[in-house]
Order: C-alpha cells, then structure tokens, then sequence
C-alpha cells in the first residue's frame, strides 16, 4: 500500500471542543552535537538576523502574509553573541523587536547540566534581564529544552531574577517527564517558599511532527503508518498534518486534558540548531482559513502563552515542592577527569571571590572568563551526535577536544586569578634565599581543623636535613608534624572561619650522625614483611613520634574508628567508637568503596551498529538486560604511613575492565575523619560501561536516619524531597551527601566526582518518585563513571583516574549546617610560600 492509500483509508477524528493550538518557534541551542561549536555559534547569531528580517517584513507591510510570526530566543547565549556581532542598527531593531514582543528572550541562558553551582547559575540567569532592563524591557518567562529536570535551586534562581514562568520541553530519550503526565502546568515551590509557574511540555519539536512546518515534517514522539521521509511539501504534507493534528486533539480530550488550547514548540528545520522559517506562518495562515473554526493556531511568546494560560485561573493548580533531578547530567561521568578538573576550577573561583571581595587584584571581566568557561562546559551537549558509532570520526574528535577545553580553560583562568591575589598579598615567587614562610587562609565561613600541607621544593629538604619545627607566628606555638616525604611536611592546624595564620619553618640544631635501622623484638611482622597479626606490646624506640593508630592484614584501630576488611568482602565494617555504632547498613549488599564494573556486551561485539543499538534498547536502566557486573576482591593491604596524626594504607582490588585499582585510607588520629584516594586504571573498552563505588554507610540508624544531598541553593532529601514522578535513580551533588539520625551524623564529602547512584544497581523496572515502597534512606554508590549514551557521550573511559572522598562522623547538627560542613571538608584552605 503506498503512502496515498494509507492517506485515503486513515480516519480522522473530530475533537468534541473548539481547540487552540499556540506555536512557539524557536531554535534548539546544542553547542556540538550536530557541528563544530565555532560553527554553531556562527549558525545562531544568523538565525537572530534571518528572524528579524521576517518579523521587519512582517512589522513594516513588506510582506503581510508573515503577520503574527514570532520569534523565542531559546537561550540568551545566542543573543549574546548575536549582539557582539551586530552593527548598531542591528542592534537597534533587535531592541525595538524585543520590545514589541515579535522576537522573545527567554531567561535562561543555556540547557544547562546541573554541575553549575547556585552562584553560577544565579549569575547566567540575569543576564537575559539585565539586557532588557537596558531597553526598558522585562523578562517574565522562560524556556528549556532537552534537559528533563533541574536542581531545586535552580527555581528560586530564577525567581530571584525576575522569572516567573518556565516552559520545560521534556525529552524521554533516556529519561521520562515528571507528574506522570506531560502538557500540564503546575506551581513549583521553591527552598524559598516563592512559586514558579511551569509548563510541563512536550519534545521541543513536536510541532514539526503535527506537520506545522512545510519540509519539516518529523516522527520521533508520534510513530504512526506514515513514512515521514518520502513526503514533500503539498497535498500529501496537509493531509498528514490534518490526521495527526486531529488525532492528538482528539486523544488529549480522551485523556480529559482541561483546556481548550495547547502549546507546541517547533522549529524551522528538521533538526537541532535549526533556523527559523517563515513558511510556518504561511502555512498556518492556509491551516485556519481551512480549519480555524474548529481549530485554529496561533504563533506566540512564551510570555502570550502564560498569559493565555492564566486567563483559566491558577488556584487549583497543584503545587510541587522538591528536586526535580535531570535524567541527563550522566553525561558529566563520560568524562570524568575533565569533570573533576571543572568542579576544581569552580571552588577555585569562589576562594578567589572570598580572597578578593573588593576585587583589588583580578577585575570582574577575569572572573567573568572563568564563569563563561564553567558554562560552556557545564552546557548540556556532551558531544557530537555520533560519538559512539563512529568514534574516531574528525567531528566526533574535535568537538570532544572543544568541549573538555572550556573545563582547562576554566581551570587556567581560576588558578591564574588566585596566584594574582596570592601574589599581591605577600605570596613568594621563585629566588634564591626564600624564606620558610606560608600564609595559610581558612576560606570557609566555618572554624576547621585541618592536616595543612607544606610543600617544599625538590632541593630544599637537603637543607632541612636535621628536622624542623613548625611555629604558628601569631600564638608562637610549635605545631605537631608528620613527614612522609622530604618535600612534604603536614601540620595539624585549626582556623576560625575566614582567619590567616602564618607558618614558618625553623630549622632543628644539627644532629649527630644516624644509628640506623634494625629489626623489632615487639612488632608481630614476619620476614616475609606480611603484617596480619596485631602487636602483644607496643613499644616505640626512644625519642620517637607514636602513633595511635594501629593495623594488619584484616583492620584497623585509631582512637575514634575501628575498621574491617576481608579478602572477599572489602570493608565489611566502619564502627564509631565515640557513639558505640556500627556506620555500615545491616543490608549492605557491598563493602565501603568497593568498587563495582559493569559492562552490557552485544551479542556482535565487533559491529559498530550492535555497539549503538544494544544502548538504544537500554531505556531508562543505563545497563542491558545481560549486563555483567563484576565486584573488586580485596588482593592486599600494604602500609604507606603511620605517625602521630595520620596514617595511610593501601587496599588494592582486583575486578574485570580496570587493570589497577587501589583504594588510599588516610586515617585521621586527633579525629573521626578518614580521607580516601581512589587511584586506578580503566581499560579501554567500546562496550557500555559503568564503575561505581559502593557507600553502604548509615549513621548509626539506617532505618530513622535521614539522607541529605548538597545542591545548588540547599539541601535536599532524596527520594523524600522531589517533585513526584522525578528520577530516583541518581542526583547530581555538589559537595557531597550526610546520612543524620537522632543522635549522630556522617558526611560524606565528593569533590571530584557530583553522582550518586540511589538504590539497587539491578537491571530492572525502574520507579520515579512517589513508586517506591519506601522513603527511607537508599543504597548509595558514587556513580564514578558511564558510556552507556548511544549518541554523544565519549564512547571509551580508558585511563588513569583519582577521585577524592572525605569521611567525618560527629554528632548531629542542624540540617542548615550540614551543606557549609560538607563544603568545608573540601579544600577549605589555601596554602602559600610568603614572603618576609
């Protein structure tokens, strides 16, 4: 049957009601996923001119078929570049359009993932409004596409700038709109209490699939008996978009939509970062004069759209407090180093601001360069659209360079804009006679303790040979050290928040000549120099520093934490002295950072088509229905360094796909803290992957604790504090997480690594929020890296990585606190040689 049959024996309903479709053209923003980001740049500050020619005609009578089009700037990074190239006239009717309401600004400012933090993101909102203010215009509304959820925060960021209205284009490609139903509006309180006004919409081209666009005709979200590709613009085009125009209308009446309009994006191509196009408007004038008195269409703003929507009234419209994690942010974990190095360069900059408040030594536009660098990587597009079927494509390769650049331009800019401030506050440059001198800056608003590091040149221990002592300047006191290495010295050191101390060196009198090293009468190891028997005495040689903290081949004491290990299960125990609790689940299916693999292999491992299909079929699972895991096996424990404030052991795993894989516990001895070093080596491997690290932890009462996650504007409790029929199954974090009962709590901060994997790996049906049995706290993993994506994620995570986790457990302290505690775990110190 071809396709004129099918069209003569399709059906057309009849909608029971006068409808009202409004149309909302725009350009989907993707910096990489179908041209170099150069280039798209180039394509959308064009598409900006081509727009206002269209809405000029239209305005000025030259072409009045073009009467009501309108134009939506989906993002203001393409405005932004557009007015940096324009003349001044240019500018000048881009003005006047704006303010007449024929091209729209949205207030967003790219598809962002939610890497940025509540500062950044905060700072890129009001861009959009501070331009309007400077035409006397003002942005209410605003739009995203693509992205499927948003940190909590990001609500009130945009309330704060004057944004009252989001328009959410959901994409259930490996994700899933939220309420369980789509074309909805609802009232999204934010951690503030003020309400947005969102519209939770369609795919952001589904109007190209109704058939408004001539030549643009899609099938993505419909998939009917027509075959899209064989139609022309013409007869055969209208007679599609007739069907499927009455057939949506008459299937949302089915499913008792309340309105008598509803709202579609489309665009002027078929495809992302497409140009606008003036045949829409041609042919929905053609559309109404044919059809209008049943259904009409309409061309408009976001900001007509809303005003048309309140117009039905708002007081019975459902009001959703809570996170609304993004199905999409797994991309950050495609590439994890240059991640990692972009959550570096972000906490870079806010030291400098705090540094620097009155901005004396680095100028807004520097710090600007930074923000702007953060952006472009934390922008949703991960890549080129065939990243994993053809990756060593000249595309695939130089956007994949492009995009993991603005995380090393980031980091450049961050750490150039802190040595200038270091340096104008008395930091020391490189020369002769250079004193033994360090300012050390608390910049957490928080009083901290922290193990300091003091480093020193590769020549400079020679000097230091006979010891030395560190002596804080402003008590006089000399400070407890350790030294596992000549050109590194540790200092335990306790600052108030925002407080400068400084260091200095001084160097011990000569000592005599060493006596050396000889065997031990009281430490049970054997000459094979295995260590799995715990000492009967413990007597440390005259003069020497000891250490509180004790181990062997299968745990380890310090005066705060026991710790247990075993060849198969990894860490099976983490027990609080203080409170007497065991901060391992009872349920814990794995050991404390044990590490997980999986990999999903197709059955013909060797075609590029199977590589890519068997991740098309994986929904919503991130795994195949086979996937195979394979769990580390604790292989050996070795001591690195133990003295009188600290003590490291490596624990190294064997497991599939990673061919070196050590974890590095630095015990704390004056307090329950233990920092842990994840170091290893993933293979290369073309098949979907995903690495984890299992954190069964509790804070002593897994069944009435609650789980906290830091996010952008606040904490938030996952799986308690979402908007229903959210994503479950991971959260993007910003400092990390914190298990809390009544009576103690366990943070747990992540500096390099923003997932957490929430609940069981298993392949499975997955839930959204409000499914689950239970609110109680999940399982957690830290989510350490994936390419499961079958388009544009980096298709190998081949390479050596190390990933940073901090463990503190205390007692419990009120949620506000927990967000600043968990930021101050992380670097809060900045540490320089000064001069005199």
């Amino acid at each position: 049957m071809n396709l004129q049959q099918q069209l003569e024996q399709s059906s057309i309903p009849l909608p029971a009601r006068k409808w009202t479709i409004y149309a909302i053209h725009h350009s989907h923003t993707d910096l990489g996923y179908t041209e170099r980001q150069e280039k798209i740049e180039q394509y959308h500050v064009d598409f900006i001119r081509q727009a206002l020619r269209i809405v000029q005609d239209a305005h000025n009578g030259t072409n009045p078929d073009w009467d009501g089009f309108r134009w939506t700037c989906e993002t203001f990074w393409a405005v932004e570049q557009f007015l940096q190239q324009a003349s001044a006239d240019e500018q000048q009717d881009f003005a006047e359009a704006v303010q007449r309401g024929d091209i729209e600004l949205s207030g967003t400012y790219l598809n962002m993932t939610e890497l940025p933090d509540y500062d950044l993101l905060s700072k890129i909102h009001s861009k959009a409004q501070a331009y309007a203010r400077s035409i006397g215009h003002q942005v209410d509304s605003a739009m995203t596409a693509d992205i499927n959820g948003y940190s909590w925060g990001y609500a009130d960021s945009l309330l704060q700038n004057g944004i009252q209205h989001l328009f959410s284009c959901i994409h259930t490609h490996h994700g899933m709109y939220p309420l369980g139903r789509k074309q909805l509006p609802f009232w999204w309180e934010s951690l503030s209490g003020e309400r947005l006004l969102v519209w939770n919409g369609e795919h952001y081209m589904f109007g190209n699939e109704l058939g408004l666009c001539p030549g643009a005709l899609g099938k993505y979200m419909i998939r009917d008996e027509f075959n899209h590709k064989l139609v022309e613009p013409g007869e055969i085009h209208d007679q599609i978009a007739n069907i499927r125009i009455h057939r949506y209308l008459t299937q949302l009446e089915a499913e008792q939509y309340p309105y008598p309009f509803v709202p579609v994006m489309l665009s002027g191509l078929p495809t992302d970062n497409g140009a606008p196009n003036s045949a829409i408007i041609e042919w929905i004038g053609q559309w109404n004069r044919q059809h209008g008195e049943q259904i009409s269409i309409e061309m408009v703003s976001l900001s007509q759209f809303f005003e048309r929507l309140k117009q039905e009234g708002l007081d019975e419209l459902p009001v959703h407090a809570g996170d609304w994690p993004d199905w999409w942010t797994d991309g950050v974990s495609s590439t994890p180093m240059h991640t990692q190095i972009y959550r570096d360069a972000q906490r870079t900059l806010r030291k400098v601001e705090k540094l620097d408040p009155q901005r004396k030594h680095v100028s807004e536009q520097e710090l600007e360069s930074v923000e702007q660098a953060l952006v472009l990587y934390a922008e949703h597009t991960w890549g080129y659209h065939s990243s994993i079927y053809e990756p060593w494509h000249k595309n695939v390769q130089m956007l994949e360079v492009r995009k993991q650049a603005h995380a090393a331009e980031a980091s450049r800019l961050a750490y150039r804009a802190l040595d200038a401030v270091l340096l104008a506050e008395n930091g020391a440059t490189l020369y002769p006679g250079r004193p033994y001198r360090f300012r050390v800056t608390n910049t957490s608003e928080l009083e901290i303790t922290e193990l300091v590091q003091l480093r020193l040149e590769a020549w400079e221990p020679d000097e230091l040979r006979s010891g030395v002592e560190v002596i804080r300047e402003d008590t006089g006191e000399v400070l407890p050290m350790q030294s596992s290495q000549p050109q590194i010295i540790i200092t335990d050191l306790t600052l108030k928040g925002l407080q400068t101390c400084m260091l200095t060196l001084r160097p011990l009198p000569q000592k005599s000549a060493s006596t050396g090293i000889t065997v031990s009468n009281t430490k049970l190891v054997g000459s094979d120099r295995v260590y799995d028997m715990a000492d009967i005495y413990h007597v440390m040689p005259a003069g020497a520093a000891a250490s509180p903290i004790t181990w062997s081949q299968h745990g380890l004491e310090s005066p705060f934490l026991s710790l247990k290990w075993s060849e198969t299960g990894g860490i099976t125990s983490w027990y609080d002295k203080e409170a007497g609790k065991e901060l391992l689940r009872p349920d814990a299916q794995y050991g404390a950072f044990t590490p997980v693999y999986e990999v999903t292999v197709p059955a013909a491992e060797s075609e590029a088509s199977e590589v890519w299909g068997i991740r098309s079929r994986m929904g919503r699972n991130r795994k195949g229905l086979g996937v195979q895991r394979s769990i580390g096996r604790l292989a050996s424990v070795k001591e690195q360094d133990n003295g009188p404030l600290y003590a490291t052991l490596e624990l190294r795993y064997q497991l599939q796909g990673i061919s070196y894989f050590s974890l590095f516990l630095k015990v704390y001895a004056k307090t329950s803290r233990v920092d842990i070093s994840v170091r290893f080596h993933k293979d290369s491997v073309w098949n979907p992957e995903n690495v984890y690290l299992a954190l069964p932890f509790t804070a002593g009462d897994s069944k009435q604790e609650t789980l906290y996650a830091d996010k952008p504007g606040g904490l938030v409790r996952p799986w308690r504090d979402q908007i229903p029929g959210s994503c479950l199954d991971y959260s993007a974090v910003q400092a990390g997480i914190a298990w809390q009962d009544e009576e103690r709590s366990l943070m747990l901060a992540t500096p390099d690594t923003p997932l957490i994997q929430l609940g069981s790996l298993d392949y499975g049906t997955r839930q959204v929020h409000t499914q689950q049995q239970s609110e109680a706290s999940p399982e957690t993993y830290a989510w350490l890296m994936t390419n499961y994506w079958e388009t544009n994620f980096k298709a190998t995570l081949g390479g050596f990585y190390e990933f940073q986790f901090y463990i503190v457990t205390g007692d419990k302290m009120p949620p506000a606190s927990i967000a600043s505690s968990l930021q101050g775990l992380i670097d809060p110190f900045v540490v320089t040689r000064s001069r005199d």
